[in-house]
């Protein structure tokens, strides 16, 4: 293949993983990251590679790497996480990681030889860290209303009157019951804090749940230990007992994942609590609603709330012995209903929220939409990065799309099926249709 320039290689990319669907800001942290998890070859392949899913054969005809080599260092990429790969059409398709979810989960995951997960660790943490939360800036800015995960709402937390509102995709029992195939793994952030010190939870490591092709992959690549549904099913009920608050894929079919999340360990809800961008987390369809008159004003609800969305508000006139009021800010409240299984009296509960929130169908409508929002959908539809003509589609598309009256436009309400179906009509006449099933 030639000399690599080992100078250039890591710059390169770092600008690859940037323009896949989570934005990855540049600094010196990320390029020690990269320089410990890729070798220059292993570097070489992903910037040469295309951005969406391809087989064995085009990555080849891209890269213009010999077929058995690629193989090799394509397996080499998945075992570390660093490439997925899934199965579909009779053949495995492969795919950069972006930073998350990818990179930082699968990294983060891996047990075996040949890690050193405190080195990682520390890496990351300064990375998403780094410049007071660039990360979470550059991809939950206002406005954005498509994030990777979502919030799940405890049904245990649900009002009463609002339980035939919920939908399958909304219960974390329903997603676990409708998936065939199960892996649990190492929880990135837990593992993360563990070894830096700061994991003061009594939350176990291997919490992290996911389903069907992203199981499959996690088991094939030694991420993740499979287990049964009965298995699942008791992580969860164990999940519920603790009060963790329980983020999904944010999609509504085909959801490949839960995470187990705390409030000292996970990263997604540091961005809302710490960094102050609530678009981290997409919320549920419902809010937490406290009812005054049955609150005691105990405190217990906010202490509880991951993200601190509730305040003890003093009352100017008490009436009775109740001192406080809990106030909730509805512009970040996740929905999840962690405050309301600690609430004793039952005062704070989940209600449907008024204005409908985004979810998209599927994996193929969130990238699109996520990437849109981004400004790196280009990359997606032109996916070759060696060829000429589609850099310089990506350049002009991507000039058009990312033009705030147009990205706005297609967004909405009233252009974004219409948007999203021609996406959907032009991948299947390109013989793709099994990746908008996604």
């Amino acid at each position: 293949m030639g000399h690599i320039d080992s100078k250039n290689i890591f710059r390169k990319l770092g600008r690859k993983i940037d323009n896949l669907p989570l934005r990855a800001p540049w600094n010196e942290t990320f390029y020690e990251l990269l320089k410990s998890l890729y070798s220059e070859k292993e570097a070489d392949v992903v910037v040469k590679m295309p951005y969406g899913m391809s087989d064995l054969d085009r990555v080849a005809q891209v890269t213009k790497y010999e077929r058995s080599e690629l193989q090799k260092i394509l397996e080499g990429l998945c075992l570390k996480g660093l490439v997925m790969d899934m199965w579909a059409n009779d053949a495995y398709h492969y795919m950069p990681s972006p930073i998350m979810i990818g990179i930082f989960e699968f990294s983060m995951m891996r047990t075996g030889g040949g890690v050193d997960s405190k080195a990682l660790a520390h890496l990351f943490h300064q990375y998403l860290n780094a410049n007071n939360g660039e990360l979470y800036a550059m991809n939950a800015k206002k406005g954005n209303q498509v994030s990777v995960i979502r919030a799940l709402p405890h049904w245990e937390a649900i009002d009463a009157s609002e339980y035939m509102e919920v939908l399958d995709y909304e219960k974390a029992a329903s997603i676990v019951e409708s998936s065939e195939k199960f892996s649990v793994g190492l929880c990135s952030c837990r593992h993360e804090k563990f070894h830096i010190g700061e994991k003061k939870c009594d939350v176990p490591l291997d919490k992290c749940s996911s389903f069907g092709g992203a199981a499959d992959y996690l088991i094939r690549n030694k991420l993740a230990k499979e287990v049964s549904k009965s298995e699942m099913l008791e992580n969860l009920a164990q999940s519920v007992e603790m009060k963790l608050v329980l983020c999904a894929d944010n999609i509504k079919r085909n959801i490949t994942f839960i995470c187990h999340c705390c409030k000292d360990c996970c990263n997604a809800l540091a961005g809302i609590s710490k960094f102050g961008y609530p678009n981290t987390v997409v919320t549920s369809s419902f809010i937490a609603k406290n009812h005054p008159d049955t609150c005691v004003g105990c405190g217990k609800c906010a202490e509880a709330c991951p993200i601190d969305a509730i305040k003890m508000v003093p009352i100017e006139k008490p009436q009775t012995k109740k001192k406080k009021d809990a106030v909730i800010d509805a512009s970040i409240c996740l929905g999840c209903g962690v405050c309301s299984l600690s609430c004793n009296k039952g005062a704070v509960r989940l209600v449907k929220r008024e204005k409908r929130v985004l979810h998209p169908e599927t994996t193929f409508e969130r990238v699109i939409l996520q990437t849109l929002e981004r400004g790196t959908l280009q990359n997606q539809i032109f996916d070759n990065p060696q060829s000429i003509t589609q850099k310089f589609m990506r350049g002009f598309v991507g000039g058009f799309l990312r033009l705030p009256p147009v990205k706005a436009a297609l967004m909405s309400d009233t252009l974004r099926s219409s948007f999203l179906n021609a996406m959907i009509n032009g991948v299947q006449k390109q013989g793709k249709e099994w990746i908008t099933k996604m």
